[in-house]
């Protein structure tokens, strides 16, 4: 893409090992904001802000205006903070036309019912495979990339590439594929379909776990990854690929926040609708996952 590299801001929440990116023009005041982390105390069931509020302040002191709230798949490791920050900031909220694969599967398990107000209408917009998404100056395209969950897409804005949960830095692989709709031979098939881009485009992911202790790593490329990927660098074909993913989800635990994620996130990231005593609840199933 002929024009100047996008502005990349991080914002990184230690509780869920989360990355958000502020996207901004390099000249010019226009903004997206790439997966915005809700804080959330699983043992009070209590919601908090300090993470948005740090977003919001950076954009406030430049002047920015958002036009993107955008989503890289329906989380299962933290709530969005996408309707939060729409109402402090404006924008449009976004993720991908799998979605809806996402929150069939998901209203089943939670027994909602087909009158949960769970479809196309929690997003303001769905985006197709290789639709176009303009950020004032800035043109770019979403990538379709399933196997982690069928909502899954990368935003390709100018240099650089958000990933979501596909790829790790090189040195922690790849996502999981054993949540409802996962698999790990499309998860390779969309990997591949990311690593054919320009060797020097600049990968953005989602999470950092500090393998060994090391520090914050957020920003590798299409050249290291495929150089150094310990899961899907060249030369990993997509039968050991699919054989080392099979075997590594059998041994990981549910996430922390899974339950409670989904359920709001599959939502755009609103809670259900309170109850006759003013309280929004979330419901747990019991053994079912």
């Amino acid at each position: 893409m002929n024009q100047p590299p996008p502005d990349v801001t991080h914002f990184y929440d230690p509780d869920t090992n989360s990355l958000t990116y502020l996207v901004a023009e390099p000249e010019g005041g226009h903004a997206a904001i790439i997966d915005p982390v809700l804080d959330y105390d699983w043992k009070s069931g209590r919601t908090a802000t300090r993470s948005a509020d740090k977003v919001i302040a950076s954009v406030t002191e430049r002047g920015l205006t958002v036009d993107w709230l955008l989503e890289t798949h329906v989380h299962a490791d933290h709530i969005s903070a996408a309707p939060y920050l729409k109402a402090k900031l404006g924008g449009r909220t976004g993720i991908g036309a799998g979605v809806l694969a996402v929150q069939r599967s998901w209203t089943v398990i939670y027994n909602l019912g087909d009158d949960a107000g769970i479809d196309a209408d929690c997003f303001d917009h769905l985006f197709a495979d290789g639709e176009a998404l303009e950020i004032g100056t800035l043109s770019g395209r979403v990538l379709a990339t399933p196997g982690h969950t069928p909502s899954c897409v990368a935003y390709h804005i100018g240099d650089a590439l958000f990933v979501g949960d596909t790829l790790f830095m090189p040195d922690y692989g790849t996502a999981r594929c054993d949540f409802p709709g996962g698999d790990a031979s499309t998860l390779y098939r969309s990997i591949r379909r990311m690593l054919d881009l320009a060797e020097d485009t600049r990968i953005f992911v989602c999470h950092d776990y500090q393998p060994g202790g090391r520090a914050l790593a957020y920003q590798t490329s299409v050249a290291e990854q495929r150089a150094g990927n310990k899961h899907v660098k060249d030369g990993i074909d997509q039968a050991a690929f699919v054989a080392m993913r099979t075997e590594r989800d059998r041994t990981l635990s549910t996430p922390a926040l899974l339950l409670p994620a989904i359920q709001m996130n599959i939502r755009g990231g609103r809670p259900p609708a309170p109850e006759a005593n003013g309280t929004a609840y979330l419901k747990i199933p019991l053994n079912r996952l």
